[in-house]
């Protein structure tokens, strides 16, 4: 079952996803930035701490099998029923080797499953989307390289499977802001300071 955190008695409308194994981690300092800007602009929110709670990222042999067919979604009715509420969904994550961490990828493989996120035409292999809910995602990332490497190199690997594949395939209507802390292995607090303050915004214009 699911460990999270509610504002208020309020039905929350906005999920905040977090994924980073050290408690004392930039990422997890981020996401006390986060909730206490959410909690600012009396947003009700529910927070799903990956690691906290233990989540598996390999499908099941079960879900697997069931997977094109009667998706099996006894092990993460919890975390589907937080999708299927929220309207926002912030992640809060470090990219690692250009990529999300196998946590957080093995939440979208098992989450945002079919009849879920999206249906399964068999006739022709392509999918649906059915994610009507969601209205924005806000995706917040540490990386350790440069913003050359991530940004001109590479074309920003993790924004792109978002945008074109998850939420295009699952929720187009769905706005994506991602916002990317580059260099952290050299951080200073001035740079810190300011990503702060664009975290700050984009937090408050949720709602």
């Amino acid at each position: 079952m699911a460990e999270t955190e509610t504002l208020r008695n309020e039905e929350a409308n906005c999920l905040l996803v977090s994924c980073h194994p050290l408690r004392d981690s930039l990422c997890h300092h981020l996401v006390a930035r986060v909730e206490a800007g959410l909690k600012v602009n009396g947003v009700a929110y529910e927070h799903l701490d990956l690691y906290r709670q233990g989540f598996e990222a390999p499908l099941s042999a079960d879900e697997r099998g069931s997977y094109f067919e009667d998706f099996d979604d006894s092990g993460v009715a919890a975390e589907i029923a937080q999708l299927k509420r929220a309207e926002t969904v912030i992640l809060v994550f470090p990219t690692w080797w250009f990529g999300m961490p196998a946590l957080l990828k093995g939440w979208f493989d098992r989450v945002w499953a079919p009849d879920v996120a999206f249906v399964h035409v068999a006739a022709t292999g392509s999918i649906s989307p059915i994610l009507d809910n969601l209205k924005h995602c806000l995706a917040i990332t540490t990386l350790a390289s440069p913003w050359k490497v991530d940004r001109l190199l590479l074309r920003q690997p993790i924004k792109r499977v978002l945008k074109g594949g998850i939420l295009k395939g699952c929720a187009p209507q769905a706005t994506l802001e991602m916002l990317s802390l580059y260099g952290v292995n050299l951080l200073d607090e001035r740079r810190l300071e300011a990503f702060r303050g664009r975290i700050d915004g984009a937090v408050a214009r949720i709602r």
